[in-house]
Protein backbone atom coordinates (compact mmCIF):
# COMPACT_ATOMS: atom_id res chain seq x y z
CA UNK A 1 0.00 0.00 0.00
CA UNK A 2 1.35 3.34 -1.21
CA UNK A 3 1.14 6.26 1.17
CA UNK A 4 -0.82 9.21 0.96
CA UNK A 5 0.82 12.23 -0.27
CA UNK A 6 -0.32 15.87 0.35
CA UNK A 7 -0.41 19.28 -2.19
CA UNK A 8 2.28 20.46 -0.12
CA UNK A 9 4.68 16.68 -1.16
CA UNK A 10 4.90 15.64 2.80
CA UNK A 11 4.06 12.10 3.35
CA UNK A 12 2.28 11.36 6.43
CA UNK A 13 4.35 9.17 8.88
CA UNK A 14 7.66 10.20 7.13
CA UNK A 15 10.48 12.40 8.97
CA UNK A 16 13.21 14.06 7.52
CA UNK A 17 13.64 17.44 5.27
CA UNK A 18 13.39 14.91 1.38
CA UNK A 19 11.18 12.39 0.84
CA UNK A 20 11.40 10.50 -2.40
CA UNK A 21 8.20 9.75 -3.60
CA UNK A 22 7.06 7.22 -5.80
CA UNK A 23 6.27 7.57 -9.30
CA UNK A 24 2.16 7.23 -8.21
CA UNK A 25 2.73 9.56 -5.21
CA UNK A 26 4.70 12.24 -7.33
CA UNK A 27 1.76 12.10 -9.64
CA UNK A 28 -1.19 12.64 -6.84
CA UNK A 29 1.00 15.44 -5.37
CA UNK A 30 1.29 17.09 -9.09
CA UNK A 31 -2.68 16.32 -9.08
CA UNK A 32 -3.10 18.19 -6.17
CA UNK A 33 -1.55 20.99 -6.42
CA UNK A 34 -3.13 21.53 -9.64
CA UNK A 35 -6.33 21.17 -8.99
CA UNK A 36 -5.82 24.22 -6.16
CA UNK A 37 -4.26 26.49 -8.34
CA UNK A 38 -6.94 25.74 -11.27
CA UNK A 39 -9.28 26.44 -8.35
CA UNK A 40 -7.36 29.73 -7.31
CA UNK A 41 -6.88 31.43 -10.84
CA UNK A 42 -8.29 29.16 -13.93
CA UNK A 43 -6.18 27.79 -16.50
CA UNK A 44 -4.78 30.40 -18.06
CA UNK A 45 -3.39 32.26 -15.32
CA UNK A 46 -2.10 28.68 -14.03
CA UNK A 47 1.75 27.86 -15.08
CA UNK A 48 3.69 24.75 -15.42
CA UNK A 49 6.32 26.70 -13.32
CA UNK A 50 4.26 27.72 -10.86
CA UNK A 51 3.18 23.82 -10.59
CA UNK A 52 6.29 22.53 -10.24
CA UNK A 53 7.39 25.50 -7.68
CA UNK A 54 5.00 24.48 -5.24
CA UNK A 55 5.82 20.44 -5.61
CA UNK A 56 9.67 21.39 -5.68
CA UNK A 57 10.56 19.67 -8.73
CA UNK A 58 11.38 20.70 -11.60
CA UNK A 59 8.91 21.97 -14.98
CA UNK A 60 10.24 18.32 -16.80
CA UNK A 61 8.75 16.33 -13.71
CA UNK A 62 5.40 17.81 -14.59
CA UNK A 63 6.25 17.16 -18.50
CA UNK A 64 7.02 13.63 -17.59
CA UNK A 65 3.24 13.16 -15.92
CA UNK A 66 1.15 15.28 -17.84
CA UNK A 67 2.40 16.48 -21.15
CA UNK A 68 1.71 20.29 -19.88
CA UNK A 69 -0.78 21.90 -18.78
CA UNK A 70 -3.53 20.84 -20.84
CA UNK A 71 -3.34 17.22 -19.74
CA UNK A 72 -2.75 18.00 -15.81
CA UNK A 73 -5.94 20.29 -16.72
CA UNK A 74 -7.80 17.08 -17.93
CA UNK A 75 -6.73 14.71 -15.62
CA UNK A 76 -7.99 17.59 -12.61
CA UNK A 77 -11.50 18.05 -14.67
CA UNK A 78 -12.18 14.00 -15.60
CA UNK A 79 -11.77 12.86 -12.10
CA UNK A 80 -14.40 15.93 -10.74
CA UNK A 81 -16.76 15.54 -13.02
CA UNK A 82 -16.75 12.06 -12.17
CA UNK A 83 -16.87 12.38 -8.44
CA UNK A 84 -19.68 14.81 -8.54
CA UNK A 85 -21.35 12.50 -10.64
CA UNK A 86 -21.31 9.33 -8.55
CA UNK A 87 -21.82 11.73 -5.43
CA UNK A 88 -25.02 12.71 -6.69
CA UNK A 89 -25.98 9.21 -8.73
CA UNK A 90 -25.50 7.82 -5.33
CA UNK A 91 -27.56 9.95 -3.51
CA UNK A 92 -30.74 9.17 -5.73
CA UNK A 93 -32.09 6.64 -3.49
CA UNK A 94 -35.80 7.81 -1.92
CA UNK A 95 -39.16 6.35 -4.67
CA UNK A 96 -41.08 9.70 -3.94
CA UNK A 97 -40.09 12.28 -6.51
CA UNK A 98 -39.78 15.36 -4.30
CA UNK A 99 -37.84 13.58 -1.68
CA UNK A 100 -35.68 12.41 -5.13
CA UNK A 101 -35.46 16.46 -6.22
CA UNK A 102 -34.39 16.80 -2.39
CA UNK A 103 -31.46 14.27 -2.38
CA UNK A 104 -30.31 16.23 -5.82
CA UNK A 105 -30.02 19.74 -4.40
CA UNK A 106 -28.48 18.13 -1.16
CA UNK A 107 -25.81 16.54 -3.15
CA UNK A 108 -24.97 19.12 -5.21
CA UNK A 109 -24.89 21.70 -2.06
CA UNK A 110 -22.88 18.75 -0.45
CA UNK A 111 -20.08 18.63 -2.81
CA UNK A 112 -19.80 22.73 -2.90
CA UNK A 113 -19.22 22.64 0.56
CA UNK A 114 -16.83 19.88 1.05
CA UNK A 115 -15.06 19.91 -2.29
CA UNK A 116 -14.61 23.71 -3.13
CA UNK A 117 -11.98 23.67 -5.17
CA UNK A 118 -13.22 20.51 -7.34
CA UNK A 119 -16.40 23.00 -8.10
CA UNK A 120 -14.63 26.00 -9.17
CA UNK A 121 -12.44 24.71 -11.45
CA UNK A 122 -15.85 22.85 -13.25
CA UNK A 123 -17.46 25.71 -13.38
CA UNK A 124 -14.44 28.26 -14.16
CA UNK A 125 -14.42 29.04 -18.18
CA UNK A 126 -11.48 27.53 -19.97
CA UNK A 127 -10.70 27.38 -23.96
CA UNK A 128 -10.21 23.30 -23.31
CA UNK A 129 -13.60 22.72 -21.98
CA UNK A 130 -15.11 19.74 -24.05
CA UNK A 131 -18.45 18.81 -24.51
CA UNK A 132 -17.88 15.66 -21.86
CA UNK A 133 -15.36 17.36 -19.59
CA UNK A 134 -17.10 20.26 -18.28
CA UNK A 135 -19.80 21.52 -16.04
CA UNK A 136 -22.55 21.56 -18.20
CA UNK A 137 -21.67 17.57 -19.17
CA UNK A 138 -22.31 17.21 -15.63
CA UNK A 139 -25.79 18.74 -15.65
CA UNK A 140 -26.42 17.27 -18.89
CA UNK A 141 -25.83 13.51 -17.50
CA UNK A 142 -27.79 14.88 -14.31
CA UNK A 143 -30.57 16.09 -16.29
CA UNK A 144 -31.04 12.69 -18.56
CA UNK A 145 -31.79 10.70 -15.09
CA UNK A 146 -34.15 13.19 -13.49
CA UNK A 147 -35.80 13.01 -17.40
CA UNK A 148 -36.34 9.54 -16.76
CA UNK A 149 -37.94 10.17 -13.44
CA UNK A 150 -40.13 13.01 -14.76
CA UNK A 151 -41.03 11.10 -17.92
CA UNK A 152 -42.66 8.05 -15.61
CA UNK A 153 -44.27 10.91 -13.04
CA UNK A 154 -45.62 13.02 -15.63
CA UNK A 155 -46.75 9.27 -17.41
CA UNK A 156 -48.95 8.21 -14.30
CA UNK A 157 -50.10 11.77 -13.51
CA UNK A 158 -51.69 12.12 -17.37
CA UNK A 159 -49.27 15.03 -18.30
CA UNK A 160 -47.34 14.54 -21.93
CA UNK A 161 -44.13 12.68 -21.26
CA UNK A 162 -42.15 14.87 -24.10
CA UNK A 163 -42.00 17.35 -21.99
CA UNK A 164 -40.01 15.76 -19.45
CA UNK A 165 -36.95 16.95 -21.15
CA UNK A 166 -37.54 20.07 -20.34
CA UNK A 167 -38.74 19.97 -17.24
CA UNK A 168 -36.03 18.01 -16.56
CA UNK A 169 -33.76 21.03 -17.55
CA UNK A 170 -35.04 23.39 -16.12
CA UNK A 171 -35.02 22.09 -12.80
CA UNK A 172 -31.27 20.91 -12.92
CA UNK A 173 -30.50 24.54 -14.31
CA UNK A 174 -32.28 26.08 -10.99
CA UNK A 175 -29.99 23.80 -8.67
CA UNK A 176 -27.13 24.61 -10.52
CA UNK A 177 -26.83 28.36 -10.80
CA UNK A 178 -28.01 28.64 -6.90
CA UNK A 179 -25.24 26.28 -6.80
CA UNK A 180 -22.95 28.88 -8.05
CA UNK A 181 -24.53 31.47 -5.83
CA UNK A 182 -24.23 29.64 -3.10
CA UNK A 183 -20.50 28.82 -3.46
CA UNK A 184 -19.93 32.56 -2.58
CA UNK A 185 -22.29 33.46 -0.47
CA UNK A 186 -22.39 30.67 1.82
CA UNK A 187 -25.71 31.94 3.15
CA UNK A 188 -28.43 30.46 4.26
CA UNK A 189 -27.73 27.47 5.61
CA UNK A 190 -27.12 24.34 3.09
CA UNK A 191 -30.46 22.61 4.04
CA UNK A 192 -32.50 26.07 3.84
CA UNK A 193 -31.01 27.03 0.13
CA UNK A 194 -31.97 22.89 -0.69
CA UNK A 195 -35.19 23.15 1.19
CA UNK A 196 -36.09 26.66 -0.46
CA UNK A 197 -35.24 25.11 -4.03
CA UNK A 198 -37.67 22.30 -3.74
CA UNK A 199 -40.07 25.05 -2.31
CA UNK A 200 -40.44 26.77 -5.70
CA UNK A 201 -39.65 23.84 -7.75
CA UNK A 202 -42.13 21.40 -6.60
CA UNK A 203 -45.11 23.99 -5.17
CA UNK A 204 -44.72 26.48 -8.07
CA UNK A 205 -44.42 30.16 -7.47
CA UNK A 206 -48.29 30.02 -7.39
CA UNK A 207 -48.19 27.32 -4.08
CA UNK A 208 -45.41 28.34 -1.90
CA UNK A 209 -45.23 27.16 1.51
CA UNK A 210 -44.31 29.73 4.21
CA UNK A 211 -41.67 28.05 5.56
CA UNK A 212 -40.75 24.97 3.71
CA UNK A 213 -38.70 22.22 5.19
CA UNK A 214 -37.11 18.80 3.69
CA UNK A 215 -38.85 16.02 4.18
CA UNK A 216 -35.66 14.11 4.50
CA UNK A 217 -34.43 16.03 6.96
CA UNK A 218 -37.45 15.72 9.39
CA UNK A 219 -37.71 14.22 13.02
CA UNK A 220 -39.49 11.12 13.17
Amino acid sequence: MTDSVSANGAVPGKTGSRVRMSAAQRREQLIAIGRELFAERGFDATSIEEVASRAKVSKPVVYEHFGGKEGLYAVVVDREVRALLDRITNALTAGHPRELLEQAALALLDYIESETDGFRVLVRESPLLSATGNFSSVLNDVAHQVEHILGAEFKSRGYDPKLAELYSQALVGMVALTGRWWLEVRKPRKDTVAAHLVNLAWNGLSHLEAKPTLLTRRVK
